[in-house]
C-alpha cells in the first residue's frame, strides 16, 4: 500500500484543502457527539445499526462522497471530526499508514518480530498475546491523538512463491497455519473475550480496535518480470481457491470475526478483486462477513488506469460499489463518484450501503460515544506503550520463532564461562533495523553485534561486505583476519529491504552478491567451525552451508524485531533452547525456473511443473516426477462430498501424543500432526497439516498433549470443481517418524 495516486483535474485545489485540513489524526479533544447528544447516532442506548442508519440519513450527497476515502473529511454541522482509516499494525504500530505518528507524547512502540518469524513459533497463545499488546498500544496512542482505531492487518495471503517480497509479512505457505494465525491475531487485536493481559471486551459488538484481513485474494506477486501487482491477472482454479487461497480469509471472518476486509490490486480470473461481485459477495453472503470492505491503496484507480477493466473512471466507481466495496484508500472515488451518479451509473443508495458498513464499525469502536477519555479504554496512555511487559513479550516472541536449521555434533550452545573470544562477521551484524517491512520506531534498538557483546567476554567485528548486495570482496581480507584471531565466529548473512520488500520480488534464492563466498572463505579460515546466522523473510538456498563441515550451526533469525540481538545471544550461549519450525518450504535455486505468475498449486508432470508448497511440491528431478506418476495409478478409491455429510462433528477424534525430552535442557517442542490420504482424484495433496501444539518439556520427562481432528475439515481437500471431498479408506497420520493409520468408512 505504498503507492499514492497523483492529483489531477480541476478538483486539485479543493481536494488539497480538504486533505490538508483533515490529514492529522483525531485528537482526544476532537471527537463526535461533543456538543450535542440530541442526534440519535449519539444515543448509546440504541442498537448499532439504528444509530448508523440515523447518521446516514442526515448526510447530504456531497458529504457522503467526502466520506468514501481513507482520509474521511469532517462534517462540522453534525459535529463529526475528520477520520483517517489507514493505520498499520502488522507486528507493532507502523509508520506505513498516515494514521500513526510518533511525533508526540509516544515516540516509539514495541516492535515485535515480523509475522513469518512469529508464525515459526507455532504458538497460538503467543499470537493472541502479541496482538492484544499491539491493541493496547494502539488505543493508548489513539487517546493522545497519534493513531486511529482501524488497522489494516493481518496480511494472510499465502507465501506461495519463495521470491515474493512480502512473504515475510505472512504466516507462511500452509492454509491451516495461516488460518490459525489469522484467528488469533484478529481476536487479540479486536479485544474479544478470553484475552489475558489486555483490556477485555465482553461482547461481540464492541471493538477495542478494528482488524482487517488482507489482501483478498490470490495476491502474492508484487514486481516480477513484466508483471506487477497493478496489472497481474491471477488465473486460479476453483480447486486451488477452495483449499489453498481462501481458507485463511474464511477463518479470519468466521472464527476471527474480523471487522474489515481489504480487496487486493490484482485481478482474479479476469476480474479485479475490488470489482468482483463473486468474491466480495462470497465473503458477505456465504461467510457472514460483518464489517467494511476497503480497497488496497488506489486499487480503484487501478481498475481503470492499469487493468483497463472499466471503460471510464465512472465505470470503475460503479464496478467496485456494486461489487460491495465500501471505501477507497486514495482519492479516485472523491473525484469521480459525483459524475458517476450524474451519469446514472451509481445510485445514492449504493453510497448509503457503503456508509452504513463504515459507520457501523466506527460505532462499535466507540467513536460516537462522546469523549473517549471517559470511555472504557480512556485510561490507556503513554504509560501503556513500550511497557516492560510488552518488551519482554517481544523478546519471548523472537526466542520462540528462531529456527535451528543445523547443529552438527551439538556444537551449540557455546560455553559462556570459558572466556572464549568471539568474532562477528557480516554487514547485517551491526544494523538495528531488524523488523522487516511495516515497522515503526522500536522502544529500543540494538544490533546483533551488541546483543552478542552482552554475553561474550571478548568480541570483535568485521563487515566483510559493505552492504547486503555485497558487490565487492574488498572487505574479505579483514574479515578473514578477524576470524583467524577468534576462538569462535558468528557470520551474519541474508536479506534486507534492498532484496525483498513491497513492490520488489527476488529473482534468486541464493545469498545476494558475494555473500556466499564471504561465508565460505571465513569458515575455511576459522580455528573452529563457524555459526551461520541468516536474516530475512524469504527462503534461501544455503545447500552449500548445509554440506560444509566447517559450518557447524545454521540459525534462521527471520526479522526478529527490537529484541533480536538478545534473543540470538541467549540461544547461542544456551540460555534458551530454540524450537521454531520453518513455516515455508526452502526450495533449491532451480525453482526460480518456475514462472512466478503460474498460480497452480498442484504439480503437472506432463509439462514438468513441480507444484508449490510442501503440500504439492514433487521436486525438480525426474525421479520425483516418476514417483508422482506411479502414485497416480492408484486413483479410483471412493470419496464422499463433504456437503453431503450431515454428521461431520460425530466423526471427530483426538490424537494423544507423548513427547519425551531426551536432552539435557528444558525447552519447548513443536508437535505437528500431518495426514496423507488415499489418492482419490487428480490433485490430491502429498500431505497436509492437520494440527499443531507447542509444548514446554522438562529434561528426561514426558509431556502429554492432544490434537483434535475434524475429518471433514482436516482430512478433506477440493476436487477440480472446488467442492470439498473426504477420501474414504486409510489416512496415515504422522508426527515426525511416527505413523498411525485411521480408516474413514461410510456404512
Amino acid at each position: 500500500m505504498s503507492k499514492q495516486w497523483q492529483w489531477s483535474s480541476a478538483w486539485t485545489l479543493l481536494l488539497f484543502l480538504i486533505f490538508f485540513l483533515s490529514s492529522t489524526t483525531t485528537s482526544t479533544t476532537d471527537y463526535a457527539c461533543k456538543f450535542s447528544q440530541s442526534h440519535p447516532f449519539c444515543d448509546t442506548s440504541l442498537p448499532t445499526l439504528t444509530r448508523a442508519r440515523s447518521l446516514v440519513s442526515l448526510l447530504t450527497l456531497p458529504e457522503k462522497i467526502l466520506l468514501l476515502s481513507n482520509n474521511a473529511s469532517s462534517i462540522p454541522r453534525l459535529g463529526i471530526p475528520a477520520y483517517q482509516w489507514w493505520s498499520e499494525s502488522l507486528h507493532g504500530l507502523a509508520l506505513n499508514g498516515p494514521g500513526v505518528s510518533f511525533a508526540g507524547a509516544v515516540p516509539s512502540a514495541t516492535s515485535f518480530p515480523q509475522v513469518i518469524l512469529s508464525a515459526a513459533s507455532f504458538n497460538r497463545s503467543l499470537w493472541l498475546r502479541t496482538a492484544a499488546a499491539i491493541a493496547r498500544e494502539a488505543r493508548a496512542m489513539f487517546n493522545v491523538g497519534q493513531a486511529g482505531l482501524t488497522f489494516w492487518a493481518p496480511n494472510i495471503n499465502l507465501f506461495r512463491d519463495p521470491r515474493w517480497g512480502r512473504g515475510q509479512e505472512t504466516p507462511g505457505e500452509d492454509p491451516m497455519l495461516a488460518s490459525a494465525y489469522a484467528v488469533e491475531y484478529v481476536r487479540g487485536l479486536q479485544g474479544l473475550s478470553g484475552i489475558q493481559d489486555a483490556v477485555v471486551v465482553d461482547d461481540d459488538d464492541t471493538l477495542m480496535v478494528s482488524a482487517c484481513c488482507k489482501h483478498f485474494t490470490a495476491y502474492d506477486l508484487d514486481m516480477w518480470g513484466q508483471f506487477s501487482r497493478y496489472n497481474f491477472n491471477a488465473v486460479v482454479s476453483q480447486q486451488d481457491l477452495e483449499d489453498t487461497y481462501q481458507p485463511p480469509f474464511r477463518s479470519c471472518i468466521q472464527q476471527g470475526k474480523a471487522s474489515c476486509l481489504m480487496c487486493s490490486y490484482n485481478e482474479v480470473n479476469g476480474v479485479p478483486a475490488c470489482a468482483s461481485e463473486e468474491l466480495l459477495g462470497l465473503a458477505r453472503d456465504k461467510w457472514g462477513f460483518k464489517g467494511y470492505i476497503t480497497s488496497d491503496c488506489d486499487a480503484v484507480a487501478t481498475v481503470y488506469e492499469y487493468q483497463k477493466y472499466a471503460k471510464s473512471q465512472e465505470d470503475a466507481v460503479a464496478d467496485v460499489l456494486k461489487a460491495g466495496m465500501d471505501i477507497n484508500c486514495g482519492t479516485f472515488m472523491l473525484r469521480h463518484t459525483e459524475s458517476a451518479i450524474e451519469q446514472g451509473k451509481v445510485k445514492e443508495e449504493d453510497l448509503d450501503r457503503a456508509l452504513l458498513n463504515l459507520f457501523s464499525v466506527q460505532l462499535r469502536l466507540g467513536l460516537f460515544d462522546g469523549d473517549p477519555i471517559r470511555g472504557r479504554f480512556g485510561k490507556l496512555g503513554p504509560k501503556d506503550v513500550c511497557t516492560q511487559e510488552h518488551k519482554t513479550l517481544a523478546l519471548d516472541a523472537a526466542r520462540q520463532g528462531i529456527v535451528l536449521l543445523k547443529n552438527d555434533k551439538k556444537f551449540l550452545p557455546l560455553d559462556r564461562d570459558i572466556g572464549a573470544s568471539l568474532a562477528v562477521i557480516g554487514p547485517l551484524a551491526t544494523t538495528t533495523k531488524l523488523g522487516g517491512g511495516y515497522s515503526g520506531i522500536p522502544c529500543s534498538s540494538s544490533s546483533l553485534y551488541e546483543g552478542l557483546g552482552e554475553f561474550a567476554e571478548r568480541i570483535s567485528y568485521a563487515f566483510g561486505c559493505y552492504d547486503v548486495p555485497c558487490d565487492s570482496d574488498d572487505g574479505f581480507a579483514e574479515a578473514i583476519d578477524t576470524a583467524k584471531q577468534a576462538d569462535f565466529v558468528v557470520i551474519v548473512a541474508g536479506l534486507d529491504a534492498t532484496q525483498e520488500t513491497e513492490d520488489h520480488d527476488r529473482v534468486s534464492l541464493l545469498l545476494p552478491g558475494k555473500q556466499m563466498n564471504l561465508v565460505s572463505s571465513v569458515a575455511d579460515a576459522s580455528k573452529n567451525p563457524v555459526i551461520l546466522v541468516l536474516i530475512g523473510g524469504g527462503p534461501l538456498d544455503v545447500s552449500f552451508a548445509e554440506k560444509n563441515p566447517q559450518i557447524a550451526s545454521i540459525i534462521w533469525l527471520g526479522y526478529p524485531g527490537e529484541a533480536g540481538g538478545k534473543a540470538l545471544a541467549e540461544i547461542i550461549f544456551g540460555e534458551f533452547n530454540p524450537a521454531g519450525r520453518l513455516p515455508m518450504t526452502w526450495y533449491p535455486e532451480a525453482f526460480t525456473n518456475v514462472p512466478m505468475n503460474e498460480m497452480s498449486m498442484r504439480a503437472d508432470p506432463s509439462r514438468g511443473y513441480p507444484g508449490r508448497t510442501y503440500r504439492f511440491y514433487t521436486g525438480d528431478g525426474s525421479r520425483k516426477r516418476l514417483l508422482y506418476q506411479v502414485e497416480n495409478e492408484v486413483y479410483g478409491v471412493d470419496y464422499v462430498p463433504v456437503n453431503q455429510l450431515q454428521n461431520c462433528n460425530k466423526l471427530s477424534f483426538s490424537v494423544h501424543i507423548s513427547v519425551m525430552n531426551l536432552g539435557g535442557l528444558d525447552g519447548s517442542h513443536v508437535v505437528m500432526l500431518f495426514s496423507k490420504g488415499p489418492k482419490v482424484v487428480d490433485g490430491s495433496p502429498e500431505t497436509q497439516l492437520v494440527g499443531f501444539s507447542r509444548l514446554h518439556t522438562i529434561s528426561s520427562k514426558p509431556t502429554e498433549t492432544s490434537i483434535l481432528v475434524h475429518p471433514c475439515e482436516h482430512l478433506s481437500f477440493a476436487d477440480k470443481q472446488g467442492k470439498r471431498i473426504l477420501p474414504l479408506g486409510p489416512h496415515t497420520l504422522s508426527v515426525g517418524d511416527l505413523e498411525h493409520v485411521v480408516s474413514i468408512e461410510i456404512y
